[in-house]
């Protein structure tokens, strides 16, 4: 570890109230909401849930309910678990003795003897908790503070840039790449920003007078307000800011929950746009960060406003749902994964088949921490 990774280490340690407060606030808020989802559901289906933590590690503060329920916030604020009767530890592994020694009445509390779709239910209801819970935020921001668009004017053109070289001149309006509609600068962004190195057509009116050009955007890094650096796809132009150009539209509950569901889906697809370009070489894979990076945005983004930050939890709600969901054994994709096998064979998989997936799956979340973590130190050294 270099001087300057030591330095910045300690610039963050340094601004604590700054980066760890919304960092929890945000980090809190979207595992809450992620194991209420398996709560509410097995105790809809009957199972009883013996722990609700948020937070890993020894108990700091925690109450137990009239149903028997420990409800606990624990030391090390990095995920959160619901624990089930019947389980051997938090990843829901029957607890075999336990479960062999049961009784009738006991049985009909057991996560473990619930019906395949039953535990399927409850354990795919966190993700979807997660996709709820970001749809909700973002239509509350919309609600609340309006929706704030810029039209997709041409302001300025980079000397040497794809727009410069495909023919992009001030003033143009993008109204359509590649045939999808395009309503705002923020549009055009995303979808430049999702295809680095692919030639698309754009559809502008230059002059009141229709116009068709072909551009292929370059990834590129560069550094955001906050002086952190990122890696995108960049086309070579800049926005018109005119008071003609920029606008605050007032949005009702009903379509800022249409546009709340939009953005949703717009995370995925652009999560899912990320990997597959990771493995084409089309994206940067040093953009994917941990715990580190998450508090050092946290803390960049509460600066700016309530609302920013907001709009970060949802993010990151979308983000920790859709990661739950991948097939990998000991997250919830894994557990759904094997349901689906066992509803395919009519019987679950066997107790040794199971541990070999979860060990597996450990090992690729480890891997997946180190890499992330790792990232997030070279982030610190070079911002």
């Amino acid at each position: 570890m270099n001087f300057n990774v030591l330095d910045s280490l300690g610039a963050l340690g340094g601004g604590v109230v700054g980066y760890l407060i919304p960092f929890l606030f945000v980090l809190t808020i979207v595992v809450f909401f992620h194991e209420l989802g398996h709560f509410l559901v097995a105790r809809w289906n009957g199972v009883r849930v013996v722990t609700f933590s948020v937070g890993f590690g020894p108990e700091l503060l925690g109450f137990t309910d009239r149903h028997g329920t420990r409800w606990k916030l624990a030391a090390i604020p990095l995920g959160g678990y619901v624990k089930f009767f019947g389980d051997e530890n938090a990843a829901s592994v029957p607890d075999s003795t336990a479960v062999s020694s049961m009784t009738a009445e006991e049985r009909q509390h057991s996560f473990f003897h619930k019906t395949v779709g039953q535990r399927a239910a409850i354990v795919a209801a966190g993700p979807i908790a997660n996709f709820i819970l970001a749809i909700v935020i973002f239509a509350s921001v919309f609600t609340f503070y309006g929706r704030q668009s810029s039209s997709a004017r041409v302001d300025t053109v980079q000397a040497g840039s794809a727009a410069a070289e495909a023919g992009f001149q001030p003033g143009d309006i993008v109204v359509a790449i590649d045939g999808r509609r395009v309503g705002s600068f923020s549009d055009m962004q995303r979808i430049v920003g999702a295809n680095a190195g692919r030639t698309l057509e754009f559809k502008v009116e230059r002059g009141g007078a229709p116009a068709t050009l072909r551009a292929t955007p370059v990834l590129k890094q560069g550094k955001d307000g906050f002086g952190n650096k990122y890696c995108q796809a960049i086309l070579g132009v800049s926005r018109s800011m005119t008071p003609a150009d920029v606008q605050t539209e007032k949005v009702d509950p009903f379509t800022a929950v249409a546009l709340g569901a939009a953005e949703t889906w717009f995370i995925i697809d652009r999560t899912f746009s990320y990997l597959t370009g990771i493995f084409a070489g089309r994206e940067c894979a040093d953009q994917l960060g941990g715990p580190i990076r998450i508090a050092q945005i946290s803390g960049q983004v509460a600066s700016i406003s309530f609302a920013a930050l907001m709009h970060l939890t949802a993010m990151l709600s979308v983000s920790i749902g859709l990661l739950n969901l991948f097939p990998v054994p000991l997250l919830d994709g894994g557990h759904l994964l094997f349901y689906g096998i066992e509803a395919a064979r009519g019987r679950p998989l066997s107790e040794r088949a199971q541990e070999i997936g979860f060990r597996i799956g450990l090992a690729l979340v480890l891997m997946l921490m180190i890499f992330a973590t790792f990232n997030d130190i070279i982030h610190l050294a070079t911002s």
